[in-house]
């Protein structure tokens, strides 16, 4: 394969000015105000996956948001590549944190992209690492480079569960075969240290409602006489951690996995500077399960955290109330094995008994997934490795990463391929949170390193 450096260097300029015009659509999937902009930015990549090369690109319709779906077939005996994506993007809430609009893309240099940063929602999760792919293919086909088949899914719901994606892909079974899906929605340790994710953590989300008397309550009148919603729900969560921030749910732990002293030693060799850690986040310590490392408490060790928690008067100046109800959001990160289901079953089970009389409790799930963990043994993931090793000059580091895309285990159960995640941003850019970005220097090395992926996955299987 020609070198894709001439091409994308001809190109730059034009390949950052279209993905911040599809940053500049505010595609929030979560909320129903931008449906109309969810919609636009499935018609925005329709096209600019067909002006890519692909020779069908089709919208379907779910009960949800549309996924997009483009193909590039251009021999059958050839292997096939499916590259998922989403182009939906998270709430940017708060707003008033953010330095820039969110939807008004700004490049601004930054300690860890000295040559800029793309700050905007959505700008590395997952639309400038999806439309990596997109500029990828462009090269391949313009330089008539292509080794073998394409396919394009991508989703509009990925922010909210991908309920939907499940349903299409059982029923179209046959027009996503493939040889091996290629996701770029995750990251690397620095850049000048690749890595390639080797394992995704699952997820259990819940929301929880604990309802005491039947209104608001005067807190002078009523406060220590009655339950106070707000005063137990606090309580109650205190209670899902020991004094270790060990997990207190009953059977929780039952079918987590212990890596071997080798595999441990093996993690710890990814390069982590603990000061620097700190410093990132402006803490002076780090915090969590008793025996574990900082890397291996967010990778190789499940979790319960509050998102979100609420009730009663929390307007300006004061409002003297015992609040009827009280609400809190809480997410499970889990490890292989530990089935999503079954956790949220067990996670309902114990938060409803340790309810003191006085209060009644709801748990409703929300949305889950399975984790996920691809061997390095593949040809996929070698094909991978050595993609990286060509364009970074340094073998790529296995490792596996503290966030959940629920839908890969769905894919390899459906579908029977593996999954390949080669993300290119890195876990300062901020994503889900004010001031997302992504570098340029990352936007770019992504569409280098990525036709590599294609010419040695096909070098391979001959």
């Amino acid at each position: 394969m020609q070198n894709p450096k001439e091409y994308i260097t001809q190109n730059k300029e034009r390949f950052i000015n279209e993905l911040i015009e599809l940053l500049k659509i505010p595609s929030v999937s979560a909320d129903p105000a931008f449906s109309q902009d969810v919609l636009n930015t499935a018609d925005a990549v329709q096209k600019a996956l067909l002006q890519a090369g692909c020779d069908t690109v089709e919208i379907f319709e779910t009960e949800g948001y549309p996924i997009v779906y483009g193909e590039k077939i251009i021999n059958a005996d050839l292997p096939t590549v499916l590259v998922y994506g989403h182009y939906d993007v998270q709430p940017a809430d708060p707003i008033e944190l953010w330095d820039s609009p969110p939807y008004e893309p700004v490049i601004k240099k930054t300690a860890l992209h000295p040559e800029g940063a793309i700050f905007a929602r959505g700008a590395c999760d997952d639309k400038g690492q999806m439309y990596m792919h997109v500029k990828a293919l462009e090269y391949m086909t313009k330089t008539d480079q292509l080794p073998c088949n394409v396919k394009f899914m991508i989703e509009g719901e990925e922010e909210v569960g991908s309920n939907n994606l499940a349903v299409f892909v059982e029923n179209n079974k046959e027009k996503l075969a493939n040889d091996i899906i290629l996701i770029s929605d995750t990251g690397m340790i620095a850049n000048d240290v690749p890595s390639i994710t080797t394992g995704l953590r699952g997820l259990s989300y819940v929301e929880v409602e604990v309802t005491g008397p039947n209104r608001d309550l005067h807190s002078g009148l009523y406060g220590g006489a009655v339950a106070n919603p707000i005063n137990i729900l606090t309580k109650m969560i205190a209670s899902l951690h020991d004094e270790n921030n060990h997990i207190t749910i009953p059977g929780f732990y039952d079918k987590v996995e212990d890596l071997s002293a080798e595999e441990r030693a093996e993690m710890a060799k990814a390069p982590f500077v603990l000061d620097d850690y700190q410093n990132a986040l402006d803490i002076d310590s780090v915090y969590g399960e008793e025996g574990y490392s900082t890397n291996e408490r967010n990778s190789i060790r499940p979790t319960l955290d509050v998102n979100g928690i609420w009730g009663g008067y929390i307007g300006e100046g004061a409002k003297t109330v015992i609040a009827s109800k009280a609400y809190a959001k809480i997410s499970m990160r889990l490890v292989p094995n530990q089935d999503w289901k079954d956790i949220t079953e067990l996670f309902k089970t114990h938060f409803e008994s340790i309810a003191p009389k006085g209060v009644s409790v709801k748990v409703t799930p929300h949305h889950g997934g399975q984790g996920y963990v691809t061997p390095i043994d593949t040809i996929g993931y070698k094909a991978a490795s050595k993609a990286y090793e060509t364009t970074f000059g340094k073998k790529p580091i296995p490792q596996r990463s503290g966030g959940s895309i629920p839908i890969v285990a769905l894919f390899e159960k459906e579908l029977e391929s593996k999954t390949i995640l080669m993300g290119f941003g890195l876990d300062s850019d901020a994503i889900h949170s004010p001031n997302e970005h992504f570098g340029v220097w990352n936007y770019l090395k992504g569409i280098e390193t990525i036709p590599y992926f294609y010419q040695f996955f096909t070098d391979m299987n001959k």
